[in-house]
Parts: structure tokens; C-alpha cells; sequence
């Protein structure tokens, strides 16, 4: 969705990069306005003290939370506290969460229970049930991470479009996998497969009397299926692209849309 109006950014500092913050913000600017900005954290600890100027760079709000027991952090209650009390203001029309941790699970389940809509952004790691908690899940190592399009070798094809496509080849997979430094990413290893699946049932869906599926809206099934689906897990940067490399399974078709418009669809072959 990248028509909101009022979003609120939410980030456990103890439980996320600060490297990462400015290119969180990005791109959850492309989906619309962030009006709030919190990060949550006790700033006395040794390990945020270089949170301080990057906050104010950035204009983020720093909530203070002082851990009341030595070894407990009190910080995810203090953002979930926080979290509800904007959401019964009914001020808002999305929340992001920034946090790689499972037991903000029942708050993304809440806040999805009142309509609102939901982005979590995490360490690939974060447990499948808090990703699928949300309507988006956003991986930190998809953020400031260089885009290109993997040919059957898995080298660079930005600058080959047009030219001969093959098939992506598992080479291709095991690449993007290493690339995460990550083995419980099972998403790397059978992302493709999956991907396949829900584009076929977008296509039995949503075809026309052609037997043709707008990528667009196809795009929106899928995230709507797997929040946490980026085409950039699988090295590209849009899904248009991901389809194109796989000509054995799909066709692609172009036909000009509103304006300078351009709508890309394809047809499910082969399988």
C-alpha cells in the first residue's frame, strides 16, 4: 500500500540496526507520510550510545525506559504501551514496527484486528509468526543493498534486458542465500518454488479471457499471501523482473495503461 496518509514508525532500539534506520525510513516513505517517529530504548546502556546523534539527524523521538530489574529489558512493553495508546486516538492509519523479536507478535495481531495497517521491519531471522502477523514485512537486509537482476549463472543482467533469458538456475538460489549469511533463511533456499505456487494461484484467479494476470495486482495477492514477499530476497528489483527470468514458465505481454502508463501482465506456460 503506498497511499498512507498518517504512519507511525515504532523501533526497539535494543533489538535492531542503527546502521539501517535512514534506509528504514526511506522506504517506508515510498508507502506514504510518517508523522510519528519513536525509538524505544534505555539510552543509558553502553550499547545505544551512538544512537543519540543518528536520532536527531533524523528527527526520531527518543522514548527513555529504564530496565526496573537488572537482566530484564523493559523496552518492548514501553513501545507497546506506546503503541496502543496512538492506536485509541484513532489519529492513524498504519503502524511499523521495527524489531526482529517474536513477542511483538500479539501487538502486530491488535493492530491488525483494528484496521490499521501493518508493517513490520526486521533481521531475517525474526520468526515467521510475527512476519506473518503483519501485512508487510520488510527485511533490513533487503535495505541499502545493491539491486540487480540474476541471469542462469547468477551474474548481473540489469543491462541485458531484451536480450536471451534462461531459466534461474538453483546456482542462482544458493547465491542469494550465502548473500544473507543466514542458513535459517529457508526463504532463499525455497522461495522460488513457493513464489511459482502463488503466481499460478493469482493466475487462476485473476487471468483475463486471454489467460493473462496484471503483475500488478497478482503482486498484491502475493503480499497479501506472504507479508514478508520481496522480490529483492531473490536479487531483483521488481517482480515484473523475477517472472521475466523464468520464460519457460511465463509470457510476458506490454500494452500501454493511462498516460505514460505501461501495464505488464503474464500468462502462466508450461506447468
Amino acid at each position: 500500500m503506498d497511499n498512507l496518509q498518517k504512519i507511525v514508525l515504532l523501533i526497539d532500539a535494543d533489538n535492531t540496526q542503527i546502521s539501517k534506520m535512514e534506509a528504514v525510513i526511506q522506504e517506508i516513505s515510498t508507502h506514504g507520510r510518517i508523522v510519528v517517529k519513536r525509538a524505544y530504548g534505555n539510552w543509558k546502556k553502553e550499547a545505544l550510545k551512538n544512537w543519540e546523534n543518528e536520532l536527531k539527524r533524523l528527527a526520531i523521538k527518543a522514548e527513555q525506559q529504564f530496565d526496573y530489574v537488572s537482566g530484564k529489558n523493559a523496552t518492548d512493553m514501553a513501545l507497546v504501551i506506546g503503541t496502543l495508546d496512538l492506536l485509541h486516538s484513532n489519529l492513524y492509519d498504519a503502524f511499523v514496527i521495527v524489531a526482529s523479536d517474536s513477542d511483538y507478535t500479539p501487538l502486530a495481531i491488535r493492530l491488525h484486528e483494528s484496521g490499521v495497517y501493518v508493517i513490520g521491519v526486521g533481521e531475517r531471522k525474526t520468526p515467521k509468526a510475527f512476519r506473518n502477523a503483519c501485512d508487510e514485512f520488510v527485511f533490513l537486509e533487503n535495505l541499502d543493498k545493491g539491486t540487480r537482476e540474476k541471469s542462469p549463472k547468477g551474474k548481473n543482467t540489469a543491462k541485458e534486458t531484451g536480450k536471451e533469458k534462461g531459466t534461474v538456475s538453483e546456482e542462482v538460489v544458493g547465491e542469494t542465500a550465502e548473500e544473507t549469511g543466514d542458513e535459517s533463511n529457508e526463504d532463499s533456499m525455497d522461495g522460488f518454488e513457493e513464489i511459482h505456487n502463488l503466481l499460478k494461484v493469482a493466475s487462476d484467479k485473476y487471468q483475463d479471457d486471454d489467460g493473462y494476470v496484471n503483475v500488478s495486482s497478482a503482486g498484491t495477492f502475493i503480499k497479501r499471501a506472504k507479508p514478508d514477499f520481496d522480490s529483492r530476497t531473490y536479487g531483483f528489483l521488481k517482480l515484473p523482473q523475477l517472472i521475466e527470468a523464468f520464460p519457460e514458465k511465463y509470457e510476458i505481454k506490454r500494452y500501454p495503461g493511462k498516460g505514460t502508463v505501461t501495464i505488464i501482465a503474464y500468462k502462466c506456460i508450461g506447468q
